[in-house]
């Protein structure tokens, strides 16, 4: 049985991998010159490392309850 804190590493890892394949696709478009695909790229990368970093602070949270119960 997966933890809180499992369930919330599996979704940030799930969601690096979508940051890595974001970050690709905006290295395809660094000399393509077209800025405006380009901004919305950053803004999606940006957003999903919010993300990554609300699923381990989750993670982080779980883990200590975990431990302490």
């Amino acid at each position: 049985m997966n933890t809180p804190a499992d369930d919330s590493l599996a979704r940030a890892e799930e969601l690096l991998a979508r940051l890595e394949a974001t970050r690709a696709e905006l290295e395809r478009l660094a000399g393509r010159n077209d800025a405006d695909k380009a901004l919305e790229v950053l803004n999606e990368l940006s957003e999903l490392a919010k993300s990554v970093e609300e699923e381990l602070e989750r993670a982080k949270r779980a883990a200590e309850t975990d431990a302490s119960a």
